[in-house]
């Protein structure tokens, strides 16, 4: 493996460690503020982080400023959209499912494309069933009800899964950077303007939750946001997916290590078929005549 890949890989695999702790963040921010106030000085944070990026950075060549404000408009209400469903739903489930439900995005957005004239492989339709039989063991209980929190969650991962296919239509046509930092500003603004109808900042509160606010606005929004575009310069999208995708386990990981929430034996099977269904969507499919080689 050449030097670049070596380095790429790590710089993917440190985004997605990032984003997988970042469900911690989020979790222990709700101990102290609410979700609009969390995710409004949130992605303002995630905004002004990437400022120096932009301004410092040589990027591309200037693309119509419509196509950028068009692009950065869509992603951000579809980012506040997703972000919100997942602030609320985080208070309600544990940090390691949130982690695993969010991840169904990568199963999605493929059957999502089906209605965009985008054919799907019969190894994606293998992926959904394992991911339907994961969520099955994670979500629903012995009594046959989805929690509160997993079905906001569900709904955040949809969202994202368009958020996804708007970065895809745009991300060509304009500089990625300056359209996400365009993003955080309207996902910021929004969540603003939510919380003031909705919710009861206090300062006292928003200090007291400083360092979850510090890590998902600075960490998870600018710097990982960064790093991915470094990380994904050159290399296979395929295998680039496949690492940013280790971002549900490690959500995993990190709330059994940081907040003390485990796993039962029937969850636990829900995270493995979960996580099958999400190696088996990234793995490359090849198309003679009519069948399909893996």
């Amino acid at each position: 493996m050449k030097r670049t890949s070596v380095k790429n890989s790590l710089l993917l695999l440190l985004t997605a460690t990032i984003w997988g702790v970042a469900f911690v963040a989020q979790s222990v921010g709700m101990d102290y503020i609410e979700p609009f106030t969390f995710n409004c000085i949130r992605s303002i944070l995630g905004g002004v982080t990437l400022l120096p990026v932009i301004f410092l950075g040589k990027g591309k060549s200037e693309p119509p400023s419509r196509t950028l404000l068009t692009g950065g408009i869509c992603c951000g209400i579809l980012l506040f959209a997703a972000s919100n469903f997942q602030q609320f739903g985080i208070q309600y489930t544990t940090v390691g499912k949130a982690g695993f439900i969010t991840a169904c995005y990568i199963i999605l957005v493929p059957i999502i494309g089906i209605f965009l004239k985008k054919k799907c492989t019969p190894l994606i339709w293998l992926s959904v069933l394992f991911a339907l039989a994961g969520l099955y063991l994670l979500c629903i209980t012995e009594e046959f009800t989805l929690g509160k929190g997993d079905v906001l969650v569900l709904i955040c991962s949809f969202l994202f899964a368009l958020h996804i296919l708007v970065i895809d239509y745009f991300s060509p046509k304009t500089d990625g950077v300056k359209m996400s930092c365009i993003q955080f500003f309207v996902c910021g603004i929004l969540s603003g303007i939510c919380m003031l109808f909705t919710e009861t900042p206090s300062f006292s509160n928003i200090r007291s939750a400083a360092v979850p606010l510090l890590y998902a606005g600075i960490f998870s929004c600018g710097v990982a946001y960064t790093l991915q575009i470094v990380g994904q310069k050159n290399m296979n999208p395929t295998v680039a997916s496949l690492i940013l995708s280790l971002e549900s386990s490690i959500s995993v990981l990190a709330g059994w290590i940081l907040l003390g929430q485990g796993l039962g034996l029937r969850e636990a099977a829900g995270c493995i078929l979960m996580f099958a269904a999400i190696l088996l969507a990234q793995l490359p499919v090849k198309k003679t005549g009519k069948n399909f080689i893996f």
